[in-house]
């Protein structure tokens, strides 16, 4: 058998994306970057990440443009009979259905597991919830500050700021979440590819944050009976943050035996080295808040270049603390093609953001299309099933398209 060649990952795949705001978004771009063909079905209202500003032209904010790149937009109205005929329709020309809809609105929608396979058994049907389909907490809502509430996010940002419970200032559970949702879609296309039968997937955002916290910090709740406290004392010592220098900030991780000899040699002290604090990883992490402080100290002492040029001398990690300003005009994304100039037919010269695995033999798309207007797509998604003009014009008419 010769093999298939393909201009991208997932050239071939068709996906019906009826998610909003991040956590789906962000998953359906990434599968859009991989190759798939994906159809974002919104409300007439269109997506609400479309009007959060800065923003050119109404409908068009900055969160919305990075979150769907490389999509088609069908806006349709689910309310109207028609609206939920064309979505199962169109559902069934589709290789993924995926959805954050809860589950209860899903079935009255007529858009659920259990309904669209029985018309197409083949078809991928992901539902991106907060909590699942059973269990105390399903069907409630989610959003990612409650996610990471619930979660002991926001406790452990109060234990690592010595203050009141916060939340991390990125949608940090929307974006591991929709990591989870990308590995399940892929996974079961893989696994539709031996046993010719499609998949129900349910990828929950307490669990997926829930994991990512506890891998870390499970601590002595591992054992049973529990063996020790919950958490990782590194992770939340007051001293692990980027360090003060003289003119500015460093962020250095003197880790290994090895780095913390060649540290102490390089400033001149080589025997701190053997002292009990730092004699060994074990003696480190019991005293890491201790051993934390006293690299606080000593980085106070010296300029950034000067700690940048002894830490790169002796291979100790480090990096810079960069600003947000500083991030965007950062040289090596800028070299490695991370951020690319783009021109979008309405609005304008942008900079837009690549992704974070390169592919030599079967690349990514080169160039994705630029995030859509509302319902720009949706006359020629309509065309594409088989209905006449008159018909699509009629149905514009009652409300249930909207668009180009």
């Amino acid at each position: 058998m010769s093999a298939v060649l393909l201009n991208s990952p997932l050239q071939g795949v068709r996906i019906l994306d009826l998610t909003t705001v991040v956590y789906g978004p962000y998953a359906t771009r990434i599968l859009a970057s991989l190759g798939a063909e994906v159809i974002k079905l919104e409300s007439l209202d269109g997506d609400i990440l479309r009007h959060i500003g800065p923003m050119r032209n109404p409908g068009m904010g900055h969160l919305f443009l990075h979150a769907n790149e490389g999509k088609q937009s069908l806006a349709l109205n689910l309310k109207t009979e028609a609206g939920r005929d064309i979505a199962q329709a169109l559902s069934q020309t589709c290789d993924v259905f995926i959805s954050n809809i809860r589950p209860q609105a899903l079935a009255r929608l007529g858009l659920d597991a259990d309904t669209l396979r029985a018309l197409h058994p083949r078809l991928i049907h992901v539902s991106c919830t907060g909590y699942g389909e059973s269990g105390p907490y399903a069907g409630r809502p989610a959003y990612d500050d409650l996610i990471q509430g619930a979660s002991g996010v926001g406790q452990l940002m109060a234990t690592y700021l010595q203050g009141e419970p916060a939340y991390a200032p990125v949608t940090l559970a929307d974006r591991v979440s929709g990591l989870h949702a990308v590995y399940a879609v892929t996974t079961a296309l893989f696994a539709r590819s031996q046993t010719g039968q499609g998949q129900t997937i349910d990828v929950t955002m307490f669990e997926a944050v829930s994991q990512l916290v506890l891998g870390d910090h499970m601590g002595g709740a591992t054992f049973v009976p529990p063996h020790g406290e919950v958490g990782y004392p590194r992770m939340v010592s007051r001293s692990r943050k980027p360090y003060r220098t003289q003119d500015g900030y460093l962020c250095a991780l003197i880790y290994n035996d090895r780095q913390w000899k060649d540290f102490f040699t390089a400033l001149g002290t080589p025997e701190r080295a053997q002292e009990p604090l730092f004699l060994n990883h074990t003696a480190r992490a019991a005293n890491i808040d201790r051993v934390y402080a006293e690299v606080e100290r000593l980085l106070a002492t010296r300029t950034t270049a000067e700690w940048q040029a002894l830490f790169d001398a002796a291979d100790i990690p480090n990096m810079p603390a960069q600003s947000l300003e500083e991030l965007v005009q950062d040289p090596h994304h800028w070299h490695n093609g991370f951020f690319r100039e783009v021109e979008h037919p309405t609005e304008g010269r942008l900079n837009m953001m690549g992704d974070a695995t390169h592919w030599r033999d079967t690349p990514l798309v080169p160039q994705l299309a630029p995030a859509p207007r509302l319902g720009e797509h949706s006359r020629q998604v309509l065309e594409s099933l088989g209905h006449s003009a008159e018909v699509i014009e009629a149905w514009k008419a009652q409300g249930v398209w909207a668009g180009d």
